[in-house]
């Protein structure tokens, strides 16, 4: 997956600095799956959900896209410590992480969504209800399937 240098230049514009925060300097610090950083894991996210759309013409809301797959990740702790292991973490990250992004930013309806909704399956009354959030959970679920695999 390649994006051309003005793709990358949108990414970066899209994302408003949400990269550079200081939770985004905390999420380096937390693993997601092999090791893989919550941070890195998020890129990942944000890049293929991006890639996707543009290369498929699915005609999503780039800046909702990206940001809702920067922040769908947004819990902002280590969920292999203090007891997460074994306690439901797939069930109930993507509440933490909508609280914590709407206690810090101004969200749209699709951004929510997106954070909501991106471990549907799994979450079954949280599904998505707009492209970009189907977009997201899918490239959550390439990105983590190739992480935990292929990164260990």
């Amino acid at each position: 997956m390649k994006l051309t240098a003005q793709e990358q230049m949108e990414l970066e514009g899209f994302l408003q600095g949400l990269h550079r925060t200081q939770e985004a300097e905390q999420m380096k610090q937390y693993i997601q799956h092999g090791r893989i950083s919550t941070y890195d894991h998020v890129l990942r996210v944000v890049r293929l959900s991006f890639y996707l759309n543009r290369r498929l013409h699915l005609g999503a809301s780039d800046p909702e896209l990206v940001r809702g797959a920067f922040l769908h990740d947004f819990y902002l702790y280590d969920w292999h410590q203090n007891g997460y292991v074994g306690r439901l973490h797939g069930l109930h990250h993507p509440a933490i992480a909508l609280k914590n992004a709407a206690q810090r930013y101004t969200l749209t309806p699709r951004e929510c969504n997106i954070i909501k909704s991106h471990m549907w399956p799994l979450t079954l009354f949280a599904f998505p209800k707009y492209r970009e959030a189907y977009i997201v959970c899918l490239a959550d679920k390439i990105c983590s399937s190739y992480e935990v695999v292929a990164c260990r």
